[in-house]
């Protein structure tokens, strides 16, 4: 088991390498070149600027069991689709019983921003949703390890 972070603009970075030194759990972070992360403990890979680059290149690195933290849910669907594990930053784990409702509501907001509509965006970051984050963590670790 590792832990794959899409780690451009993750909240959860530290938190999540901080978790899996406990566990002693190799992290491996995923950010374009158009971004420096250089975090202790953990290994980083850099892949060149474009659409969706760092997910191909995440989801060509995943195996069956690790643990991918993400806020995509695109990438999400493909990632449980491999037999691994996804959770976003604030402790969503995706699984198949939500990851279809989730693609559902981003299609339909796309669609209305193209539209000219104005949708919500993410509320601002609090302290609980790190908690939550490193709770869902945890329980995935101990579930699978």
């Amino acid at each position: 088991m590792k832990i794959l972070i899409d780690a451009d603009a993750c909240p959860v970075v530290d938190l999540a390498i901080e978790i899996a030194l406990k566990y002693k759990i190799e992290t491996v972070l995923y950010c374009d070149k158009n971004h420096v992360l250089e975090k202790k403990n953990s290994k980083t890979i850099y892949v060149n600027a474009g659409d969706d680059a760092v997910d191909f290149e995440l989801l060509r690195n995943v195996k069956e069991n690790d643990i991918v933290i993400t806020q995509d849910f695109g990438l999400a669907s493909m990632i449980l689709s491999k037999k691994a594990h996804c959770i976003n930053q604030n402790g969503l784990i995706y699984n198949k019983f939500n990851i279809e409702s989730l693609l559902f509501s981003r299609h339909m907001s796309k669609k209305m921003r193209n539209n000219g509509k104005r949708t919500k965006g993410p509320k601002k970051r609090e302290e609980k949703d790190d908690l939550s984050f490193k709770i869902s963590l945890t329980s995935l670790i101990e579930n699978y390890k």
